[in-house]
């Protein structure tokens, strides 16, 4: 809305130009986002329904009582700059539109007395992850030179070209994975939304500084994603508000942002990785995420449907692991895990990028 704007002031007076500068615009949701998240989530938390207290694990009596699903707040507040700042086409318009339902579904559960079942809440991510794919599906073939779907990969020089039908499937799993494992990390003050910050700015980078520009992509064999800077702007003001968020979620926490926050994440997350069109990159913005919670999920989905036992000795979360098993405080896991995920990230890119 805001960059519409600016072209049609611009006539009238010089500087309003800027207000089509996606540098200036990254900028304005980026601060904009944390600075009413900040100042504004703490008037809002007499309307937010208290913790319960996630069964099976060690913070539960810690966070019983305290106002959660925080997420309805700031992912709302994220959907509604991101309209007022990006250029957004109807993909994107949907993306948002399913980020806030993911939410949604979220935040009903955490005002429920009891909870939703598990059953419940899997088939709703698989709806969401269904529509989601089907839209990128839809848009990306149709917006392609060659009218097809690829990947690129590391150590291809060119991109793989994939059917519609395994697109939909690879995009759906990556968007089930990263919801879930995203929610099961929500259980240290600060971690979940710390790591997932690292993700948002490491995909704000791609995408405004490599897959955006024509010139740095032709130079590292990827291909150009011509509305990169628009997916830029949106992805910085997620990682804006999530900033206002965190402000307030520091060890010890004074709001949670419940399954409203995590899933809503965990979606978007998903969505990036599958936008860049390399599935890989996962492994660069969320590996931590993905072990801390993934092969909990792992190990529980074995032995539930197939009864059999891995990691016996080993506590999911990981984090849990880490505090009852070796006794590291909540900020040592936070630092810890955060330091990993950097170095990890860091070698990530360059094999993505460098090794093709």
């Amino acid at each position: 809305m805001i960059y519409y704007l600016g072209g049609m002031l611009k006539e009238f007076w010089g500087p309003a130009r800027l207000l089509q500068s996606y540098a200036v615009l990254i900028g304005l949701a980026l601060y904009t986002g944390f600075i009413l998240t900040r100042i504004h989530l703490p008037k809002l938390y007499r309307f937010l329904p208290c913790d319960r207290g996630r069964e099976f694990t060690l913070t539960k009596e810690a966070a019983k009582g305290k106002p959660t699903g925080s997420g309805v707040i700031f992912v709302t507040v994220f959907v509604i700059l991101s309209i007022l700042f990006a250029p957004v086409d109807y993909l994107q318009s949907g993306i948002l539109f399913l980020t806030w339902l993911m939410m949604l579904t979220g935040f009903l559960d955490d005002r429920s007395d009891k909870g939703w079942g598990e059953y419940i809440k899997a088939f709703l991510d698989l709806v969401i992850a269904v529509a989601a794919a089907l839209l990128m599906m839809k848009y990306l073939s149709s917006t392609s030179a060659d009218g097809n779907l690829s990947f690129w990969l590391p150590f291809f020089s060119k991109p793989i070209v994939i059917p519609s039908w395994l697109y939909v499937i690879i995009t759906v799993i990556m968007l089930w994975v990263s919801v879930n494992t995203t929610n099961c990390t929500d259980g240290v003050d600060g971690l979940s939304s710390t790591l997932v910050l690292v993700a948002l700015f490491t995909m704000g980078f791609i995408f405004y500084i490599i897959l955006g520009h024509k010139d740095i992509a032709s130079y590292l064999l990827v291909p150009h994603l011509k509305d990169g800077a628009s997916w830029a702007i949106i992805t910085f003001c997620l990682a804006g508000v999530l900033m206002g968020y965190l402000w307030h979620n520091a060890f010890p926490s004074s709001v949670l942002m419940g399954d409203a926050g995590s899933r809503a994440l965990g979606f978007y997350i998903g969505v990036c990785v599958m936008i860049s069109g390399n599935p890989l990159l996962f492994l660069a913005t969320s590996s931590i995420i993905f072990i801390n919670g993934g092969v909990g999920l792992l190990k529980v989905a074995l032995k539930r449907f197939f009864h059999i036992c891995i990691f016996e000795n080993i506590r999911f979360p990981l984090h849990d692991h880490m505090r009852k098993n070796l006794g590291w405080s909540p900020t040592q896991v936070l630092l810890k895990f955060l330091i990993i995920q950097l170095l990890i990230t860091v070698a990530m890119m360059g094999i993505f990028f460098k090794l093709r």
